[in-house]
This record gives C-alpha cells, sequence and structure tokens, in this order.
C-alpha cells in the first residue's frame, strides 16, 4: 500500500472517531462468517459503527488526535475492530449478549468511553452498567420532580382537608 493510501486511511480513522463519543477494540479474528455476519448485523441495529482496521494505521490515527489514547495502545495486537459508538454502554450490552449465547468472541480488548480508558475483557460488566447521557439526564429529572409531586399531593390533600372542615363549620351554624 502507497503512504499516500495509508495516510488518508488514517485521516479517515480519526474523523470516524472523533465523530462519536466513544469507541471500543473487539477482536473478531475467530468468526465464522455467520457469526461475523450477526455481529455486524447486531452493530448495526444497536446504531453503532463497526469498522475493521490494521493495528498500524489505528495506531497512528490515534497517535494524530488531541486526547492521549496512549493506555489503548498495548490493546492493539492481533486483529481488530473497531466499534465507535455515541452511546457508551450501547456496545458492551451488545458484547455481553454475544457472551450470554456462549461464544468467546467478539472479545473486548479495550475501550475509550466518557473520557475513560478500559483494558480487558474483564471490563465488560462495568462498560455495560455504565449510564449513557440520556439516562442520567433522565435520572436527575425523575429526582427533581419527586419533590415537587410531593408538594403538590401535600397541598391537594390540605386542600380536601380544608375544604371539609369549612364545609362542617358552615353546617354546625345552621
Amino acid at each position: 500500500m502507497k503512504k499516500e493510501d495509508k495516510a488518508v486511511i488514517i485521516k479517515n480513522i480519526a474523523e470516524t472517531i472523533s465523530k462519536y463519543n466513544g469507541f471500543y477494540l473487539v477482536e473478531t479474528a475467530g468468526l465464522n462468517a455467520e457469526k461475523t455476519a450477526e455481529f455486524r448485523r447486531a452493530c448495526f441495529n444497536a446504531d453503532v459503527k463497526l469498522l475493521v482496521v490494521k493495528n498500524s494505521l489505528l495506531h497512528k490515527a490515534l497517535e494524530s488526535m488531541d486526547a492521549d489514547y496512549s493506555e489503548l495502545y498495548s490493546a492493539l495486537h492481533g486483529a481488530t475492530s473497531l466499534i465507535c459508538t455515541n452511546v457508551g454502554n450501547a456496545p458492551a450490552k451488545l458484547l455481553k449478549d454475544f457472551v450470554k449465547k456462549g461464544d468467546t468472541l467478539p472479545a473486548l480488548k479495550g475501550a475509550y468511553v466518557e473520557e475513560t480508558v478500559y483494558l480487558g475483557a474483564d471490563q465488560l460488566d462495568t462498560l455495560a452498567s455504565i449510564k449513557s447521557k440520556n439516562e442520567l439526564i433522565a435520572d436527575v429529572v425523575a429526582l427533581l420532580q419527586s419533590p415537587a409531586k410531593n408538594v403538590v399531593s401535600a397541598l391537594q390533600s390540605g386542600a380536601t382537608k380544608l375544604h371539609g372542615i369549612l364545609e362542617t363549620l358552615s353546617n354546625k351554624e345552621n
């Protein structure tokens, strides 16, 4: 491959990574054609981008970017697939589904999610439990609404009691 072609590929990989909030490095070398197609379909349905990349080109793409990805360089061995995502836990959940089926591959090598580096397949449960930005916002909104609902409920029950007391007093005077 010519040097110019490599430079274009490195630039494309870097641009792809920069478009997403996070990415996963996954081992897919041992998958047969059927499992590979199933994995690609699952990635498409989960709205994540799957790229099979050459480790040296991915390494150069990561070096060319502003953030420090040096901790992930040790995971760049063997066949590597790059999964880019805007929802940090989506690929982890996808990989866990494959593990539940009894598949050993695809296996997590490393990930960069929410500005944190995760290395090794043992981090899969941790990554799957990370809440996405939208889930965190929903939790905060629910927490903020809870006290307001209690106040409204108390006011409504107080109004009912007050109405009952006033009605009783008005009936006594007659």
